[in-house]
């Protein structure tokens, strides 16, 4: 009797145990936002909205954030900001168009090329932060203004406009299309593959937070910079690292993009990188360092692409999405902050 006893109050202190921690996990209120977004908009507009083909629309908007919020997610528990994500993106963009439309390069090679570029960019912002020491919400919000100016004046040097299309007719585009831009036909309908290079971006990205000694280094780094350097985490070369990879993950939706619509925009990527961080921060990563997932970026891109596509199909003004967009930020610090709190309490 006595054992038997036993066993049922130790099976009930490990469910007790695995709730508490499930409770502590930053990607509960994005889930739980996630829930209730999917159910009002398949209650309010359930012919559109759960259809086959409006489950596409709002997955490939989801996955276009989604693997910027990834990126943006692993330096932000860094403890750092880019601002600077959607310039680079739009700079990848009109870049590649024009070394393929103007200069004869192949569009692979082009890409390849304009990788490079946002390579050395993110190394800037990253060797700035390090260096100076100035806030990266300075350093990237002077890199925002002056990539978009750069991209805007450089591509009307060279075009006399602002766009540049026919990629489709260039020398390459068949393989980056292929690798980036086509569908995937389910049930009769196109479901674009950047959705598969969104779940591939956030499975890394877990990864290396959750099964790498890099992972520790970032959590590190971010919630407590000082002990992280005397433990000997090389913290300046990190930042730099993680600097660069959000670069790279703006690049990868540049190119993206560019493949479905055949064309670029030096304006492609504007206000996007304030979207990427409350998609992070939906997601539970903190503003302040230290705390989240990548995962819960993922679930906040996905709210974000609900949304986006779902005002479409209830018929509402697409206005309110910003009314939107600004609410779920503000409750989103709220819940973060609670979790957060409620997770130091759980590990005393």
């Amino acid at each position: 009797m006595a054992s038997s006893a036993t066993a049922v109050r130790d099976e009930r202190m490990v469910e007790s145990s695995l709730v508490k921690r499930l409770l502590t996990r930053p990607e509960l209120g994005a889930l739980s936002g996630a829930i209730l977004v999917w159910s009002f908009f398949a209650i309010v507009a359930p012919t559109g909205f759960l259809s086959l083909r409006g489950t596409a629309s709002y997955l490939e908007v989801s996955a276009h954030l989604g693997i910027m919020a990834a990126a943006v997610a692993l330096l932000m528990i860094g403890g750092e900001f880019d601002l600077s994500i959607g310039s680079v993106l739009g700079m990848s963009s009109a870049l590649t168009a024009i070394l393929a439309t103007e200069f004869a390069i192949p569009l692979y090679l082009s890409a390849l090329i304009s990788l490079a570029m946002a390579l050395l960019v993110g190394f800037i912002n990253g060797v700035m932060v390090v260096r100076t020491k100035l806030p990266s919400f300075i350093i990237t919000l002077g890199s925002l203004f002056m990539i978009r100016g750069l991209t805007i004046g450089v591509t009307r040097l060279i075009t006399g406009r602002t766009q540049v299309g026919g990629l489709d007719e260039v020398a390459g585009y068949q393989l980056l299309y292929n690798l980036f831009g086509r569908d995937i036909m389910i049930g009769g309908v196109g479901f674009a593959v950047s959705i598969l290079w969104w779940i591939a971006v956030t499975a890394l990205a877990t990864w290396i937070l959750l099964r790498t000694r890099i992972g520790n280094w970032i959590f590190a780094a971010g919630g407590a910079q000082a002990a992280a350097r005397n433990m000997g985490v090389p913290v300046d070369r990190l930042k730099i690292g993680l600097f660069m990879t959000t670069a790279t993950a703006a690049w990868l939706v540049a190119i993206i993009q560019l493949t479905v619509v055949k064309s670029a925009d030096t304006l492609r990527g504007e206000g996007q990188e304030f979207i990427v961080i409350i998609a992070a921060v939906i997601g539970g990563n903190l503003l302040t360092g230290g705390y989240g997932s990548a995962v819960g970026a993922a679930l906040g891109a996905l709210i974000f692409g609900m949304v986006r596509q779902g005002i479409v199909f209830a018929g509402v003004d697409a206005d309110w999405f910003f009314v939107f967009l600004g609410a779920m930020l503000i409750i989103a610090v709220l819940v973060n902050n609670y979790i957060r709190q409620a997770a130091e309490k759980a590990r005393r």
